[in-house]
Order: structure tokens, then C-alpha cells, then sequence
């Protein structure tokens, strides 16, 4: 671990962004160039402290999980994240579609979707980042390990995660998950983790079991989707993916008809997200 060369190197890809590059104001008072320190602190989901020992050349050494987190709050790029792997002592993760890391131009659009459902998710469903308005409507998906990572997953081992969808809507979603998931452990191969996944769903899972013996390969989530929340009831929200191949990382954006009541209630779990975020922060 280089921590001089780790310090020089957070400080100045600190002072090189701009709040409106991550969808902050800038404020009459700021005299700070680039960003404070709380604020990559808060975009990367971390004490103030713990980074600011890191700039200052006497934290301990970053864990892989902190570092992808300072590598979205600063929204680094592909090399410069391994850059910043080599310098703290770590070896740099793999690149590709099993890489975790949300490339800057996806984190870009997110940053300003701050008062709208949106999130980054893997191919296995594995949910990256979310904004403060998609944890509002569906709760923390980037709190979990292991298999437990992915939604489809949870869908079939987790009676709890079914709490957001009617009931009369989940036999189709069973089917989106399952179709979902042979086609990517077809396309990543026996050993992937997709393929462990799959086998570990037909031990823990009668009803994916069956799914899965019967082979389909055409079902596909509907864009249009009704979520049950515990605050505000049904929502009836239109999902919007932008594809990013390169990563195989998707953006969802979850949006309501204008004058509906759907809408309103989003309006509604926007301002709760804030309120929320305040509250920790």
C-alpha cells in the first residue's frame, strides 16, 4: 500500500469534479475546489472520517468493497479504479461483465436522476447502486451477499421479497426470473456463477425446479409493472433500461403517467428518499 501516492492520487481526482458532475448544487459559500470530502464520503457510502484518513496518509488499509465504493463516489473510470486498487495494495478486479463497476457515463445519467426510481443492476440481477427515490419503492437491494445478491434469487428463497409485487402478477415474474436466468448461464457456461446459481435454486427451490424443466427461454419481464409499497400502496410504473454492453450493467428507470395517481405516489416516495437520506446523513 502507497499511501503518500493513494492520498495525492483521492485528493486530486477529488478536486477535479465538480458537484454538478454528480448532481450536487454548488452553493453561494463554496470555496472548496472540486468536491469536500464529505461529499465523496457520502457519494461512496462512508465516514467522513474513514476517507479523510485516507487523504491524509494514516488509514488502514481499504478493504476491495470500500474501494469500489470510492471508485463510484468519484466516479472513476475502468483505469483509473484499477490504478487505485494497485496503489492501497490490492489486486485490480476483473474487467468484463462480472465486473461490479458502474462505468462513469452510467453514473453520470443516475446522478441526474436523483429524484427519480432508478438503478444500476447487473445481468444476474444483481442490484449496484441505487438512488435515494429507488430505495424508497423497493428498499436497499445492494445490502445483501452472496447468491442472495441477485433478485431473482431472492425472489425464489425469500417469501419477503415477493411482498413487492401482487400476488396475481408473481407467477409471470417466476417465469421472467427462471427464462432469465438459463439464458445467462447458458451464455457464461457450466462453471460461471450463473450456472452455481441455477443449481443451487433446484435444491433450495420446488418451484424453480419446475420452471426450469420446462425449458423457456421467451419469457421476459414486462415493462410495465405494479409494485406494492407498505406506505403508499399500488404504484403502476413503467420501467426504461438503457444498456450498457461493454459492462453488461443495465440502468432501470422506473417512471408514472403524469396526472395519475401512480405519479403522485412517486412525487410522494421522492420526497420520503430525501427525507430518509437526511436523516442518516
Amino acid at each position: 500500500m502507497d499511501r503518500e501516492q493513494l492520498a495525492d492520487f483521492l485528493r486530486r481526482r477529488r478536486e477535479a469534479l465538480q458537484p454538478e458532475d454528480v448532481g450536487l448544487g454548488r452553493g453561494a459559500r463554496r470555496r472548496t475546489a472540486g468536491l469536500r470530502r464529505e461529499e465523496v464520503a457520502a457519494l461512496s457510502d462512508m465516514s467522513v472520517d474513514y476517507y479523510s484518513r485516507l487523504e491524509q496518509q494514516r488509514g488502514p488499509q481499504p478493504s476491495e468493497q470500500m474501494l469500489s465504493a470510492i471508485s463510484r463516489g468519484l466516479r472513476l473510470s475502468l483505469e483509473e479504479r484499477d490504478h487505485l486498487f494497485r496503489l492501497a495494495g490490492q489486486n485490480a478486479p476483473a474487467r468484463g461483465p462480472r465486473s461490479d463497476h458502474v462505468s462513469p457515463g452510467l453514473m453520470r445519467i443516475l446522478d441526474r436522476l436523483a429524484d427519480t426510481p432508478a438503478q444500476v443492476m447487473n445481468d444476474l440481477g444483481e442490484t449496484l447502486i441505487q438512488t435515494a427515490a429507488a430505495r424508497a419503492l423497493f428498499g436497499d437491494e445492494t445490502r445483501h451477499e452472496g447468491f442472495r445478491r441477485s433478485v431473482g434469487y431472492r425472489w425464489f428463497v425469500d417469501p419477503d421479497a415477493r411482498a413487492a409485487y401482487p400476488v396475481e402478477d408473481q407467477a409471470a415474474l417466476s417465469r421472467g426470473f427462471t427464462a432469465g436466468l438459463r439464458s445467462i448461464a447458458a451464455q457464461h457456461g457450466r462453471g460461471s456463477r450463473a450456472a452455481a446459481m441455477a443449481e443451487d435454486l433446484l435444491e433450495r427451490s420446488p418451484e424453480f425446479a419446475e420452471l426450469w424443466a420446462a425449458h423457456e427461454i421467451n419469457a421476459v419481464h414486462a415493462r410495465e409493472k405494479r409494485v406494492m409499497h407498505p406506505e403508499v400502496g399500488v404504484i403502476e410504473v413503467q420501467c426504461q433500461v438503457l444498456l450498457d454492453e461493454e459492462q453488461g450493467h443495465s440502468l432501470l428507470v422506473f417512471t408514472a403517467t403524469p396526472g395519475t395517481e401512480s405519479y403522485e405516489k412517486l412525487q410522494l416516495l421522492s420526497v420520503i428518499g430525501e427525507q430518509r437520506m437526511g436523516s442518516v446523513g
